[in-house]
């Protein structure tokens, strides 16, 4: 494996903030024609744009808890998935969640800055919401590339806090902000962990327009907050409309709700291939 050179980034969460997170989640949890909404179709839809469609592939999600993404690529693309767990209430829901659903998954849990946690390398190795609870991307996305093949796909998602996103958190929910290393939801300054660790970008982007309902969560008591709270959950019913999924096309780091990336993982065979063509 990758030795993990970088030195282990400040945390913005712990253990106990994601075992409060998970505690009270109800089961089983899977992706379906009757319980998904617009955006989650809008959010598959580009991981079956991008993403390879061969049964029998390894798919590893860091951070995955209760495994609905997992359960997605297993049913839809034949793959054998895998998930690593920072949160012992996340990991015992997702092993459970999987099991439930009957899909065989390896459920771990663990650190992905452990070098004890030992796992094969995959096929296809992502995180989505995960890199930005930390103070340092390039040592998540060192991470990752930690557990992927030579050659294999790395996917990186993150909310966009910025723009409008960012303003509509700090009025009714700056908590949210306080957990998340904004900066690292820029997918801009990437770049440099790309070149370092020799990612080969298939495809970077925003996705899923704005979304309304993302904004759940009331805590300032003002009435400017409770305003534009209650037009948001108001919004949020009307952007399930089939009309508005026009809207959800148009994208911009302004108001869009996801930044992701695809990655090909470097491939050192390639390298010494090309070495020698040059000779």
């Amino acid at each position: 494996m990758t030795a993990v050179n970088q030195p282990e980034p400040a945390r913005l969460t712990d253990q106990e903030f994601w075992d409060d997170y998970w505690t009270g989640t109800e089961l089983p949890q899977e992706f379906t024609d009757a319980n998904t909404s617009a955006y989650i179709r809008e959010f598959l839809a580009v991981f079956d744009r991008f993403l390879p469609r061969t049964p029998g592939l390894t798919a590893l999600e860091i951070g995955g808890a209760p495994g609905r993404y997992l359960a997605y690529f297993h049913r839809r693309f034949g793959y054998d998935v895998s998930l690593l767990e920072y949160s012992p209430v996340g990991y015992e829901l997702a092993r459970r969640n999987l099991e439930a659903l009957g899909i065989p998954a390896t459920v771990v849990q663990g650190d992905m800055f452990d070098q004890e946690t030992d796992l094969p390398r995959h096929d296809i190795v992502y995180s989505l919401g995960l890199i930005e609870h930390f103070d340092n991307p390039k040592a998540v996305a060192e991470a990752h590339l930690r557990f992927a093949k030579p050659g294999g796909s790395i996917v990186i998602g993150v909310p966009n806090l910025r723009g409008l996103n960012r303003r509509l958190h700090q009025l009714i929910s700056p908590s949210v902000l306080e957990s998340h290393h904004v900066p690292s939801t820029d997918p801009r300054p990437w770049e440099t962990f790309e070149r370092d660790l020799g990612l080969r970008v298939l495809w970077k982007g925003y996705i899923c327009g704005f979304e309304p309902s993302n904004f759940w969560r009331l805590e300032r008591r003002n009435p400017a907050a409770w305003i534009v709270w209650r037009l948001l959950r108001i919004l949020s019913r009307a952007w399930e409309r089939p009309a508005m999924g026009r809207l959800r096309g148009l994208n911009s780091w302004a108001w869009s709700s996801y930044a992701i990336a695809f990655y090909e993982a470097p491939n050192p065979e390639d390298k010494a291939l090309q070495a020698a063509s040059d000779r």
